[in-house]
């Protein structure tokens, strides 16, 4: 059974999910942090703590505001009010946290979506537990059990087992409520208290877990782990340790989820020897003096990082593990001296390959597939097995013998009209990295190359990549052909704007064969596994047409409940904005302006996160490198960014150009209408933008960008005189230096290379939008921090087209008009308005103090009707471009 929930965006938990974090920072008894923002009144600090969960990997944000000194309902309100009005944390579900009834009914009248209660227990006799679980049922939300019941906590494995069994068959049998929407709490107690009653919680809850996913089917488990260390609060080693080795036992197990600080968990096979025996004897009583043991052992242990010491130690090793070690630790140092020694000992070249090369290249896949390494390490590795290969071809050239077998052969393209790449590209490795032929035809290839080359090349499966979404309409129109043709390989899809729902809904239905939404490249090598593999394809089609079927119910049921406001009740609850008591500011000219920084200019206006994203590491800079997960792989590559970094700016490898520039606007409706001159007589051009019709709670307002400027008289000049502003920055270069690194095997520089372009496009418009305050007239007195900038905390916005607030990709073809983009700034558009050079970002600039970002959302077919009559166009066309937001079925 699935657990489906959702903030903005679905969160399907799958038996093949893996463990879901529930943040913990936004509680306000248990983050000291957390408390201290909501007792001072600074709700726009505790967003910020939210955001910093989502950001670090969350999958569910935890709210509690349980509090003596404030009004909780209140708070609860407020705060989950203001998470509803930022779509970057409201994306995930939200888990009402209370001891208190009334602060958990007032979250679950305002909560988006579809969250979980934390939590009811049977404490209070069976009535009200019954009570208060068909209220949840009613409000559409899922719940947390307390194993709690009249006679207090369950302390054991059978006080455990009875009153989850009871409270199951009571919420199935009596309260209506699904399985899959209970989630059973155990309760996570403390061990090494030196009480002897104390010892066995720790294994009483794994084995509680493991009756409850047993004997309750579609129940989920969940619980608070930083329980079980409270004994050793302060040792944080210690702390860490206990907490990564419990998850392991109690995941093992069947636990579904906890709550916990992602940022704070050591990797278990990472535990000192010595301390994680001793932890585990504790934790799995094994031993009677297992808690003096561990007590004794951590007051020798400091929670201090460890200097990193080059060893040598296994180059004494024989060839074999020489190559195998490289390869695992992505060492190049010495791969033609141990590739060569190997091939003096094997008989023909290419055993050097299919032994201890694929041998060594098997590791890494169990490894990756373990979670035991992490993608700039599985890169490293490709990069090294290429570098081997590359030695051994003029060998293999001179007697004529192909290379090893490969598993099977992947075609791979980022559709056309679409430029972005970097996420297909390490895709591409992970699936070299475990024996598949890729064959990668680049980005912006037409369906007919994709199946000619698939043919030719006798492939086994498609893949295709986009990041844009009009690709998303490509990726259908691929799939239609390869149903015209008669194709039956298998169909990968993926891109930062697809989804499960989307290749359910708009792609599958058009083709026969398996289709098959793919994450992202931690999971693309399990699919493509399952989808050729003869034994496991049928089983794995099978399924995933099944979950898709009810994707496809799911999707028609949401769209024909939706409830969208009407155009004209969405407009008339625009924006309140007193134009009355506002001087719009004056920027210094109108018209364009060029702007060519130098790389050196750039770089101190990069920000960091989103570029340990790209190779899959979750985590904040500079916060990331303490992270006892991640934290040591974030420090190399972040060293390897700064030698590349200091590579390209000695060598001018990068450049820099842009172009931005001011008109003259005023807003009429929901669109804004730029003039020629300051007389604003003539117009020069119109943005046309789309208004939120979702339904808001009392006192929210339904945005749109054309709020944010002074509105015009009759469609006549208005009495104030606003502007808008606009540019489009690149960084050129980036392919031919991405070019030169594959030459010399090295994708891993190439990649590294690709997303240190984006970061430079991201920072040149942070730079750019500060010349602009300055140049408009309310940027000169700011003192912003790096940490101010990347936060964002000055006047203004700069959507850009494509993005939620503005989701219409052609409005950039009216941009790049006006500032003359193509000649001013390098870039070109291509039919899908994607721009290229990929390190490109372009947007407009708005000046007013209110002006803030947010997302359109889903949108009723009255206002699509009255966008394609104000922009002079049909209504199916409009309907493709905005198709991933209709509320309706087009």
């Amino acid at each position: 059974m699935i657990l489906r929930l959702s903030g903005l965006e679905p969160l399907n938990i799958t038996p093949e999910f893996g463990f879901v974090v529930i943040g913990e920072r936004t509680n306000i008894t248990g983050s000291p942090k957390f408390s201290k923002l909501i007792l001072a009144d600074d709700f726009d600090g505790a967003l910020a703590v939210a955001r910093q969960q989502v950001q670090s990997g969350a999958n569910i944000l935890d709210v509690n505001m349980d509090e003596g000194m404030i009004d909780s309902e209140a708070a609860m309100t407020r705060f989950l009010n203001l998470i509803g009005s930022e779509p970057d944390i409201s994306r995930i579900p939200i888990m009402i946290d209370s001891s208190k009834w009334s602060v958990i009914e007032a979250g679950l009248k305002c909560v988006q979506g579809k969250g979980v209660v934390n939590s009811i227990s049977l404490k209070n006799g069976q009535e009200e537990f019954l009570r208060q679980a068909r209220l949840i049922r009613r409000y559409g939300a899922a719940v947390i059990v307390m194993a709690f019941d009249e006679q207090g906590q369950a302390d054991n494995l059978q006080r455990k087992i009875d009153i989850c069994s009871r409270a199951y068959k009571l919420l199935t049998e009596q309260a209506g409520f699904p399985a899959s929407d209970i989630i059973f709490d155990p309760n996570i107690l403390t061990v090494a208290t030196g009480l002897e009653e104390h010892r066995h919680y720790a294994v009483d809850f794994i084995e509680a877990t493991r009756w409850i996913k047993a004997n309750l089917p579609g129940a989920r488990v969940s619980g608070g782990v930083s329980n079980i260390s409270f004994s050793f609060r302060g040792n944080n080693t210690v702390r860490e340790a206990m907490h990564a080795a419990f998850l392991f036992y109690a995941i093992r197990a069947g636990l579904d989820m906890g709550i916990v600080n992602a940022g704070q968990l050591a990797v278990y096979e990472e535990i000192e020897p010595e301390l994680r025996e001793r932890v585990e004897d504790v934790l799995l009583n094994r031993r009677d003096d297992a808690t003096e043991r561990l007590v004794d052992f951590a007051e020798s242990v400091k929670s201090k990082g460890k200097t990193p010491v080059k060893d040598e130690a296994w180059r004494v090793e024989p060839v074999e593990e020489r190559l195998k070690h490289a390869l695992v630790k992505g060492i190049v140092d010495y791969i033609d001296t141990d590739t060569e020694e190997a091939r003096q000992q094997c008989k023909r070249p290419l055993d050097v390959i299919e032994g201890p090369l694929m041998a060594g290249m098997s590791v890494v896949g169990d490894l990756f597939g373990a979670g035991k390494m992490f993608l700039p390490q599985v890169v490293k590795s490709a990069r090294v097995m290429k570098k081997a290969v590359a030695y051994l071809m003029p060998f293999m050239e001179a007697e004529k013998s192909a290379g090893a077998k490969p598993q099977g052969c992947i075609v791979m393209a980022t559709v056309k009209g679409d430029v972005h790449d970097i996420g297909k590209n390490i895709v591409g490795v992970v699936l070299q990295c475990n024996n598949y032929e890729v064959v990668d035809l680049g980005v912006m290839v037409p369906a007919a190359n994709i199946l000619e080359t698939a043919r030719e090349r006798k492939a086994d499966a498609i893949g295709l990549s986009g990041l844009i979404t009009p690709s998303l309409d490509e990726m259908v129109h691929v799939a239609q052909e390869m149903q015209r043709e008669g194709f039956d390989l298998p169909l990968l899809i993926g891109g930062a704007t697809t989804s499960r729902a989307h290749t359910a809904v708009k792609i599958a239905p058009h083709y026969g064969a398996s289709t098959v939404h793919v994450l992202d490249a931690s999971r693309a090598v399990g699919v493509v596994n399952s989808l050729l593999n003869d034994q496991l394809k049928s089983e794995f089609d099978t399924k995933t047409r099944a979950e898709y079927a009810r994707l496809r119910e799911e999707h028609s049921a949401k769209t024909r409940e939706k409830k969208l406001l009407t155009l004209a009740q969405a407009r008339a609850n625009r924006t309140p904005i007193d134009w009355s008591n506002y001087v719009p500011p004056k920027p210094e000219w109108t018209g364009p302006r060029t702007f060519r920084p130098s790389i050196v200019d750039l770089r101190n206006y990069i920000d960091w996160s989103p570029f340990f994203h790209v190779w899959e590491l979750r985590g904040r800079y500079p916060a990331i490198f303490d992270d006892p997960a991640v934290g040591q792989q974030a420090r190399e590559l972040f060293e390897d960014a700064q030698k590349l970094l200091d590579e390209i700016a000695g060598k001018n490898l990068l450049t820099a150009r842009g172009v931005f520039g001011f008109w003259p606007a005023n807003c009429l409706g929901d669109d804004v209408d730029l003039y020629t001159d300051e007389t604003r007589a003539e117009k020069l051009a119109t943005f046309y933008f789309l208004r939120q019709q979702i339904q808001k709670p009392a006192g929210q307002a339904n945005h749109c960008l054309a709020d944010f400027v002074a509105p015009g008289v009759g469609g006549h000049r208005s009495p104030l005189q606003d502007y808008l502003g606009g540019f489009a920055v690149s960084i050129h270069g980036t392919d031919e230096l991405a070019e030169q690194f594959k030459k010399e095997h090295d994708d891993y520089s190439a990649i590294l290379g690709k997303a240190l372009a984006d970061r430079f496009a991201e920072a040149f418009a942070e730079y750019l939008h500060q010349q602009a305050r300055i140049a408009w007239g309310f940027g000169s007195d700011e003192k912003l921090s790096h940490a101010d900038l990347i936060r964002e905390k000055y006047r203004g916005i700069r959507p850009a087209a494509g993005y939620p607030a503005c989701p219409d990709h052609i409005e950039k073809r009216t941009l790049f008009d006006l500032l003359n983009a193509e000649k001013n700034a390098g870039i070109k558009l291509t039919e899908s308005f994607a721009m290229h050079p990929g390190a490109s970002v372009s947007g407009l600039y708005f000046s007013h103090p209110d002006a803030k970002y947010f997302a359109v959302g889903q949108i009723g077919r009255d206002q699509v009707v009255d966008y394609a009559a104000r922009r002079s166009e049909a209504i199916a066309v409009a309907e493709k471009r905005l198709a991933p937001n209709l509320g309706y079925e087009s």
